[in-house]
């Protein structure tokens, strides 16, 4: 299931730098269960992070996210998580239109 991460950081640029490495080298050993992830980015500064995770259920994104320094360190000011579906672009062919023709069913 996807688990969309939007996690705005705190105003000190600092904390972020401290652990950019260590949350850096983690994340290299998580890729089989990231979907995307990159910064925030406004006027080119880093002023966040932006994960979409490939993981089972909630308790597997919650035990993820308990392993990332970035977490860990506590770097954010503010943390929502949705969950999403995977719809474009297509892992199956067909998949767009058949819910374009659901959607017009009601």
């Amino acid at each position: 299931m996807p688990f969309v991460v939007i996690a705005r950081d705190k105003p000190d640029p600092s904390l972020r730098l401290a652990v950019r490495a260590d949350h850096l080298d983690h994340v290299a050993t998580q890729q089989d269960k990231i979907i995307y992830s990159g910064p925030l980015l406004e006027d080119g500064r880093m002023v966040g992070s932006l994960f979409v995770f490939d993981l089972p259920d909630r308790s597997a994104l919650d035990a993820c996210l308990a392993q990332d320094p970035y977490f860990i360190h506590d770097i954010f000011d503010t943390i929502e998580i949705f969950e999403s579906r995977w719809m474009v672009p297509e892992r199956t062919p067909g998949a767009l239109h058949e819910e374009a023709e659901r959607a017009r069913r009601g």
